[in-house]
């Protein structure tokens, strides 16, 4: 007897939104963040690195992010992988650090970046949403199976429904901060 898992779609979902704040680390407001460089990986010795395991990654000023390689010949090759990385810094090294002048943003570029975080908020939002409606067809199955009854069937839609409801409440939550945090000046 197969058994709708309703744990299964919680931690889904939280995956999405885990996600989605993974991906709005990586959105560049202004002001220095750590999680800018997440996703850059250093040819180190012909592996693939992530930027963190080869360096110390740190905020001195509001709009600085400095990198301090525990390995100084690598340095050369942290520079060219911020580069590769395309995200919109040049990096300025002084031979022992390399540092990120994080630069003003404009008022037409907060409202660029705004429209961006939306649209990753639907996306999430959408994921979320094939995941209710994988959910309900598996729930609608298991009742035609005759694995639940219609009064079964109809609390576990209004819990799917509940949890998809938090869900995007949740998810609407994550983006509004980081509008406000776009949109300080």
């Amino acid at each position: 007897m197969s058994e709708f898992d309703m744990d299964l779609l919680q931690e889904k979902i939280g995956k999405s939104e885990s996600l989605l704040k993974e991906d709005l680390a990586t959105v560049r407001a202004g002001r220095a963040n750590a999680a800018l460089v997440d996703k850059v990986t250093v040819d180190y010795y012909g592996t693939p690195t992530p930027l963190k395991a080869l360096a110390n990654i740190s905020v001195p000023e509001p709009r600085t992010l400095l990198i301090t390689p525990f390995d100084p010949k690598s340095i050369g090759q942290i520079e060219k992988a911020i580069n590769v990385a395309n995200i919109g810094i040049t990096p300025a090294n002084d031979g022992k650090v390399i540092r990120l002048q994080i630069p003003q943003v404009t008022e037409e570029r907060r409202k660029e970046l705004t429209k961006t975080v939306k649209k990753m908020g639907e996306d999430t939002k959408v994921a979320v949403r094939n995941l209710r409606r994988d959910a309900n067809d598996k729930v609608r199955k298991l009742e035609k199976a005759g694995e639940y009854t219609e009064d079964d069937r109809k609390e576990l839609l209004d819990d799917i429904q509940k949890v998809t409801d938090e869900a995007i409440k949740a998810i609407d939550d994550i983006v509004a901060d980081k509008e406000k945090e776009i949109m300080e000046v």
